[in-house]
């Protein structure tokens, strides 16, 4: 019998449960905590600089907001289709965004996190890195890049073409070497392809909605644009194959199913994904009550930790090829204990 295929534990814009997000502290301590990989949100600044934020509008990250000097730069954008109020990356040079302290995006939720406040600058890609190769080359340990590149029609509509300006950043970084290490990952598939046209030798895969269209398509062929949907069809996901390695949705999506009989746990989504071959992932783990299945809610309100490794268990028991966790200690305990298991049934990766 071969070995239970482990999916990949990524570290969900590092270790967000205990860190604010994208800062040094939260992808060092996701490295720590055995994440395989982390994941960036790259968007840029004004002067085409690639920074790690979940948006670029920064207000709910950072203390951009409390900086009487960049009062004057609070704004209304229109990005995706849906009104932002706030202040934007490309608003700014990296020199004024380096000045600003990150902040956690869920504080009356993630309390520990946010006695970390105001403690860390936010960081560049380059930065990012760099902390990787320095991993690697002290301690031997590959960990693994997943780049999810955000809101490229919207930066190329506004001359940022983030596509040159990641294909520059990784090239010059040394990270298109095709070792394995990097995947890159967008709502939008016309990014992916235009990276891979630029030589960018990358995993890559499309992160897809349960509803809605993406955004690129919109821009280009407005209410006639095809939705998510359409490509999670069996043609739409062999379409997909051709161009990509993966696809990437909401664990929502994901929707596993346990036969009586076997115990078997299954997902007709993942099967799907797997008999066009690709590979697919899913977001977010995270094991606060807010945000677990409701059967696998406890005490402590929205804010206390339910049965996440039952909640975890299930998605990781379909088969799935990865994880996006906000707790990746947690995450790898689970799937831990998912292969555990697997091996006592004689299955492999959630499968007969």
């Amino acid at each position: 019998m071969t070995a239970p295929r482990l999916a990949l534990v990524i570290g969900h814009r590092g270790a967000p449960g205990y860190r604010p997000e994208h800062t040094r502290s939260s992808y060092e301590l996701a490295i720590a905590l055995g994440a395989d990989a982390v994941e960036p949100d790259i968007v840029a600044s004004r002067d085409g600089v690639l920074v790690l934020r979940h948006e670029n509008e920064i207000s709910g990250t950072t203390d951009v907001g409390s900086r009487a000097e960049f009062a004057s730069r609070r704004t209304t954008k229109t990005i995706d289709g849906i009104r932002h109020t706030g202040w934007f990356t490309e608003d700014f040079t990296w020199a004024e965004l380096s000045t600003l302290r990150a902040r956690e995006r869920l504080p009356t939720i993630r309390h520990s996190s946010a006695s970390f406040d105001l403690q860390s600058p936010i960081m560049r890609l380059s930065e990012l890195l760099d902390l990787l190769d320095d991993t690697r080359d002290e301690s031997g340990r590959s960990i693994g890049l997943v780049a999810e590149i955000k809101h490229a029609a919207y930066f190329e509509s506004i001359g940022l073409a983030l596509d040159e300006l990641v294909a520059e950043e990784l090239t010059n970084a040394g990270w298109n070497s095709g070792d394995g290490r990097l995947t890159v990952e967008s709502f939008e598939k016309t990014v992916l392809d235009q990276l891979r046209s630029r030589g960018i030798r990358s995993k890559n895969v499309f992160l897809l909605e349960a509803a809605g269209s993406p955004p690129d398509l919109i821009a280009r062929f407005g209410t006639m644009a095809d939705s998510y949907a359409s490509f999670l069809t069996g043609d739409g996901l062999r379409m997909l194959r051709r161009d990509l390695e993966g696809i990437s949705v909401d664990r929502q999506m994901i929707l596993p199913r346990t036969d009586p009989d076997s115990g078997r746990v299954s997902s007709a989504l993942v099967e799907a994904a797997h008999d066009a071959g690709l590979e697919i992932y899913c977001w977010t783990l995270r094991p606060e009550n807010r945000f677990l299945d409701r059967a696998f809610r406890g005490a402590g309100g929205s804010s206390g930790f339910g049965d996440w490794q039952s909640d975890f268990g299930l998605i990781l028991a379909t088969g799935v090829d990865g994880v996006f966790a906000d707790h990746a200690d947690l995450a790898v305990a689970a799937r831990d204990a998912v292969a555990a298991s697997s091996r006592a049934r004689g299955t492999v990766g959630g499968s007969a």
